[in-house]
């Protein structure tokens, strides 16, 4: 699908782009863990953009944390099973992100600097009802506008997954990356 960027609102959903947290493994046990690819698979937002002005642009997101599903591990001694992918969601929710308290991570803009080719947009990220400054690095392609950014668990009081005492754990920095085509306006 062609997508061209130009100034107006816009919808963003799993619908319009995708969204993906990866995440790496250290300790003496890494080799026993994966690193993973996780998708948020319920999300939405809505983005403004105007090329002409870029104090203008905003982009809000609010992803759904019991919609994290873990697509893809790497490494490891076995490849991921199910059973391994739910036990990791549950994971993910119930210990790590606490999902029935802190049901949605929320994402708002307070800047955009650069071109219409190539931009950062500052932020404020809430996890766990910890709200913290992030930058994304984003640039479009085809139209497409893609972005990452760095997440240091820690910064929102969240400990990174670990097990076997602490022998396997997750980096305390993870990826968040996303990919989406301002395609339906509003």
């Amino acid at each position: 699908m062609e997508v061209s960027v130009s100034t107006g609102r816009y919808v963003l959903s799993p619908e319009t782009g995708r969204l993906f947290i990866h995440t790496t493994r250290s300790g003496p046990g890494a080799m026993a863990g994966h690193d993973l690819t996780i998708e948020a698979t319920r999300w939405r937002g809505l983005a403004v953009a105007d090329l002409e002005d870029p104090a203008k642009c905003s982009v809000n997101v609010e992803v759904e944390v019991d919609s994290l599903e873990v697509r893809e591990g790497t490494g490891g001694l076995k490849q991921l099973t199910d059973s391994d992918r739910a036990e990791i969601k549950r994971n993910i929710c119930d210990k790590v992100l606490k999902s029935v308290r802190y049901p949605k991570i929320i994402f708002e803009s307070r800047r955009f600097e650069g071109t219409p080719e190539s931009f950062r947009c500052e932020g404020d990220l809430t996890i766990t009802d910890v709200r913290r400054p992030v930058v994304l690095d984003c640039r479009v392609v085809d139209g497409w506008v893609q972005g990452t950014t760095t997440v240091k668990q820690s910064r929102w009081g969240i400990r990174p997954f670990s097990a076997f005492f602490g022998a396997l754990r997750l980096d305390d920095d993870i990826q968040v990356r996303f990919d989406v085509g301002l395609t339906v306006r509003v």
